[in-house]
């Protein structure tokens, strides 16, 4: 079978190299899946350039977490699926622990034309979506919807911030309108922010035209700040965070993009009772909840552009541009 496969101690681009192995075959509990779509994210660039949290891969390993396909053939013992479901792997696989079972490092991940999955690690894809767009959720779609519900849930009413216009980002932007919240949208680009108008947010700051754009989210919100801040620029941005977020708001600490900056002690949260919460993705709950809500308000994953298998190179290239809206998909 065709996989892509990024090299034992990869620490560029170059390290991603198309190659073949032999089909899996399903053991007991186990589950083989034809992959139709793979989903990137920031981490898969982290990862083929040596820079993800572990350092270089230190075997060659089949990259990307995101994927979905069909079910080919099930092992003794299977009772959640049959040969034809439609389905959709989790983040972290079991029966693995925590950060030992991520898909795409350290695990083989998803950019391959079959792979084997325990039965505890694939879900359903809900009704009406496509292998394209169902294989955007299992990394944004449940950081997203964790950042939102898990911690401090988003209510009716209230005002969530969203950094940038990436996959998390819509899906957080996405989900918040649908839980009927106001959504301000951060980007440095006047044309994102106006697509991200088009999807329902309610006000958009060029963070580029604009650098203190905590003092414009106070101007928007009466001064105010907000109930929620999808945090995804990191260090580099917290101190803004800080002033933005409002009374017992909640930051959801998740991205590493930007440089640390500024005082970063926490201290601009106490008088206001709000909270910082770390974010890494979520587990098989939260991903069922985001199904059910998915399903219910029709929700699309936005899908940018689609690049075909042997273009898989280029996909990377383009994600590190930084050029897209929404989510990046290979198809296999």
């Amino acid at each position: 079978m065709r996989v892509y496969e990024v090299v034992e101690g990869s620490e560029g681009f170059d390290g991603l190299r198309k190659g073949e192995r032999a089909k899996p075959e399903p053991g007991p509990n186990q589950v083989l899946v034809r992959m139709r779509a793979a989903a990137m994210n920031y981490r898969d660039l982290a990862i083929v350039l040596g820079k993800y949290f572990s350092g270089p891969v230190d075997r060659n390993t089949i990259p990307l977490s995101d994927g979905a396909g069909e079910v080919e053939s099930v092992g003794d013992g299977v009772t959640a699926f049959k040969p034809g479901d439609r389905v959709v792997a989790t983040f972290m696989q079991p029966p693995h622990p925590p950060m030992f079972g991520a898909l795409g490092s350290p695990l083989d991940g998803v950019l391959t034309e079959y792979a084997v999955f325990d039965q505890g690690g694939l879900l359903p894809i809900p009704e009406g979506l496509s292998f394209e767009e169902a294989a955007t959720l299992p990394c944004a779609g449940v950081t997203a919807w964790n950042a939102l519900f898990d911690g401090k849930q988003t209510k009716p009413g209230e005002t969530v911030l969203t950094l940038g216009t990436g996959g998390v980002s819509i899906f957080a932007l996405q989900i918040a309108k649908a839980a009927g919240a106001r959504v301000i949208v951060t980007s440095s680009s006047d044309e994102k922010l106006a697509r991200a108008k088009e999807l329902g947010a309610d006000a958009g700051i060029n963070y580029r035209s604009t650098p203190d754009w905590a003092q414009a989210v106070l101007d928007l919100t009466g001064g105010q700040g907000v109930d929620h801040i999808v945090e995804l620029g990191g260090a580099g941005t917290l101190p803004l965070s800080y002033r933005a977020i409002g009374q017992r708001g909640e930051i959801a600490l998740i991205g590493v993009l930007s440089a640390p900056s500024g005082d970063l002690g926490p201290h601009g949260l106490m008088t206001k009772n709000a909270t910082l919460r770390g974010i890494f993705v979520g587990d098989r709950t939260a991903f069922e909840s985001l199904n059910k809500a998915i399903a219910v308000n029709d929700i699309h994953p936005v899908v940018d552009k689609v690049f075909e298998f042997d273009a898989a190179p280029e996909a990377y290239q383009y994600m590190a541009g930084a050029r897209h809206f929404g989510k990046i998909v290979i198809a296999i």
